[in-house]
C-alpha cells in the first residue's frame, strides 16, 4: 500500500489524474469519486483532503475496512438500478473509477468478490441518431462555432475528446482537377500515440475556415498552432484595443460537450424526460459519431474503411490490412454527399454535377459530330479521286485507239460517229 507523508497529500489525487489522459474522461472520474467519498462519509474539505483520508484509512484499519466501503456503496448502486433511477452500466462505471483510483494508492483488494454480483447492463444503449431535421435546427442556435463543430463531427465521427488536440495545421484541404476542394485530411491526436487521420466534407472545411478567418479578422494571429475550437471575446472591448481575442483559450472537450448540450435545450430539441426513462431519443454528442457511421454504411463505403476512419480496432486486421491514403479518400468520397448537413449546398453540388455531366454529354456529342463530318469529306474525298482516276484511265483508252487508227489507214473508213462513241463510253 502506498505511504502517505505530511507533503503527499496532493500527490494522491495527483497520481490518479495522471492515469486519465482525456480530460472528458477525467472529470467523470472525478465526479463519480466525489460521490464516493461523500457516501462513506470522509473527512476533509475538498475532494483531493477526502482522497488522502481515504488512503490513511486504509493504512490504519486495512484493506477489508476498504472492501466493505465499497461494496456497500455497490450494494446502494444497485438498490438504485432495483429502483429503475440508472441502469446497470452506470454502477460498472462507478466500480472502474474506484478501482483505478486503489490501483494507483497500491491499494488491493478483492475485486472478484465484488464485480461477481454487479448488473452488467447493456453494451450498447438504446437511442437513435438525430435527424437532418434536428440537426438543421441544432444549428440554428446562435454561436457561430456551432456549425463549424457539428459539420465536423458528423462528416469525421471523431470522439469529443479529439477536440482536445485538435489545431488549425491539423486540417489539410484535398483539391481535385476541375473540381476544386472536395474534402480535407484531418489529423486526430497529433503527436500522440493514438494519432491517425480522417477525412471531414467540403462542407466541414469551408465552415471551420469561416470561423478561422472571422478571428483572423478580428485580430488574433492565426498559425498552425493555432487551436482549432477557442473561446469567445468581448468584440465591444476588441475594438478598443483591450480585448482577449489576442489571447485565445482552448475551448476543451468538455466546454464542447456543455456547447451542444446548452444547443439542443435551447432549440427545444430536448425536454424533461417522463416517469420511468432514464434516456432522451439521443446523445448529445455521440450520436453525431453514430450518425457519421450509419451514414458511411447507408452509402455503401467498405465496412473496414469505416471502422479505419472511426479509429476502431479491426483486430488482427491491423497489423495486416495498409490500405493507401488515396484508397480511403475514394471510398469516403463515395459517401461525402450523404455527409452533408446543409441542404443548399447539397442542391449546389447536385447543379454543379448536372452542369458538368452536361458538358461533358455536349463535349461528347460535338466529338462525334466533328468525327461524322470528317468520315464524310473523307468519303467525298474518296469519291472525287475515283471519278478523276476514270476519266483519265477513259482519256489514255482513246488516244491509244486514235493512235491506232492513225497507224493504220484501212482503219479510217470507221464512222466518225463510231470514234465519237467510243470515246464517250
Amino acid at each position: 500500500m502506498l505511504e502517505l507523508k505530511n507533503n503527499d497529500e496532493i500527490g494522491i489525487w495527483k497520481l490518479y489524474l495522471f492515469a486519465l489522459k482525456s480530460p472528458l474522461t477525467r472529470e467523470k472520474y472525478q465526479n463519480r469519486m466525489g460521490k464516493f467519498f461523500d457516501f462513506i462519509g470522509l473527512d476533509g474539505n475538498t475532494i483531493e483532503q477526502k482522497s488522502v483520508s481515504f488512503v490513511r484509512k486504509a493504512q490504519s484499519d486495512g484493506n477489508q475496512w476498504v472492501f466493505n466501503r465499497v461494496l456497500k456503496f455497490m450494494l446502494y448502486q444497485i438498490d438504485r438500478v432495483n429502483r429503475k433511477e440508472i441502469v446497470g452500466s452506470t454502477v460498472q462505471n462507478y466500480l472502474k473509477s474506484i478501482k483505478l483510483f486503489c490501483e494507483m494508492a497500491d491499494i488491493n483488494i478483492q475485486w472478484k468478490k465484488i464485480t461477481r454480483g454487479l448488473p452488467k447492463g447493456k453494451s450498447y444503449a438504446d437511442d437513435r441518431i438525430p435527424t437532418d431535421a434536428e440537426i438543421q435546427q441544432l444549428l440554428g442556435y446562435p454561436d457561430r462555432r456551432i456549425k463549424a463543430i457539428v459539420y465536423t463531427m458528423t462528416s469525421s465521427g471523431i470522439r469529443l475528446g479529439a477536440w482536445d488536440y485538435l489545431k488549425w495545421g491539423d486540417i489539410r484541404p484535398i483539391e481535385k482537377e476541375d473540381r476544386g476542394i472536395v474534402a480535407a485530411k484531418m489529423i486526430v491526436y497529433s503527436g500522440e500515440d493514438e494519432e491517425y487521420y480522417t477525412f471531414i466534407s467540403r462542407e466541414a472545411f469551408f465552415s471551420l475556415k469561416e470561423w478561422i478567418k472571422y478571428r483572423h479578422d478580428s485580430g488574433e494571429l492565426i498559425d498552425e498552432n493555432s487551436w482549432l475550437m477557442r473561446d469567445l471575446w468581448d468584440t465591444e472591448a476588441t475594438k478598443e484595443g483591450n480585448g482577449f481575442v489576442t489571447k485565445p483559450k482552448k475551448l476543451a472537450s468538455s466546454g464542447i460537450k456543455r456547447l451542444i448540450e446548452r444547443a439542443i435545450w435551447a432549440q427545444g430539441l430536448r425536454k424533461k424526460l417522463e416517469n420511468g426513462k432514464k434516456r432522451h431519443p439521443f446523445s448529445a454528442v455521440h450520436s453525431l459519431r453514430k450518425w457519421f457511421k450509419t451514414r458511411c454504411e447507408i452509402g455503401g463505403m467498405k465496412p473496414i474503411n469505416i471502422e479505419k476512419l472511426l479509429s476502431h480496432s479491426i483486430g488482427i486486421s491491423n497489423s495486416y490490412y495498409r490500405p493507401t491514403e488515396n484508397e480511403l479518400l475514394q471510398d469516403y468520397l463515395k459517401v461525402s454527399d450523404l455527409l452533408m448537413i446543409d441542404k443548399q449546398g447539397k442542391l449546389q453540388k447536385e447543379l454543379q454535377n448536372y452542369e458538368l455531366k452536361s458538358q461533358e454529354e455536349t463535349y461528347h456529342i460535338k466529338g462525334r459530330l466533328q468525327e461524322k463530318d470528317e468520315q464524310i469529306k473523307k468519303l467525298n474525298e474518296k469519291y472525287e479521286n475515283g471519278i478523276k482516276l476514270l476519266k483519265d484511265e477513259m482519256e489514255n483508252k482513246y488516244l491509244q485507239l486514235l493512235s491506232i487508227v492513225q497507224q493504220n489507214p484501212a482503219l479510217a473508213y470507221i464512222k466518225p460517229e463510231v470514234l465519237q462513241k467510243v470515246k464517250n463510253d
